[in-house]
């Protein structure tokens, strides 16, 4: 084989269809205010665990919506459930009641 000096790698796309959407439909059926998320990052600017860990509720959010909730299991965890992410919504999004719906969600769905 004649080497041209590159390869053909894979491409990056995330493939929507084949994630598990079933976390995004549990959290969505029991906290409406899911959806009002506009993704700005204040949660996560406030956040008192993300100062100390790599936690990022804002991330978090993405993946679930998503549907890659391998990690979210992990994530949640270093929560510190402050609730500071909750006073500066400018959505009013209900953060605490929204983390403990994840976790809700991990458990029902055996994740």
């Amino acid at each position: 084989m004649i080497d041209f000096g590159y390869n053909i790698n894979t491409d990056r796309q995330i493939d929507y269809d084949a994630n598990d959407h079933r976390m995004s439909h549990f959290i969505l059926s029991r906290e409406p205010s899911y959806n009002l998320c506009i993704g700005c990052g204040s949660c996560t600017a406030t956040c008192s665990a993300g100062n100390f860990t790599d936690f990022n509720f804002r991330k978090l959010h993405l993946m679930i919506k998503r549907g890659e909730i391998s990690e979210v299991k992990t994530k949640i965890q270093k929560c510190m459930f402050c609730g500071k992410c909750l006073l500066v919504c400018p959505r009013g999004v209900n953060t605490r009641n929204l983390i403990l719906t994840i976790n809700c969600a991990i458990d029902e769905l055996k994740l």
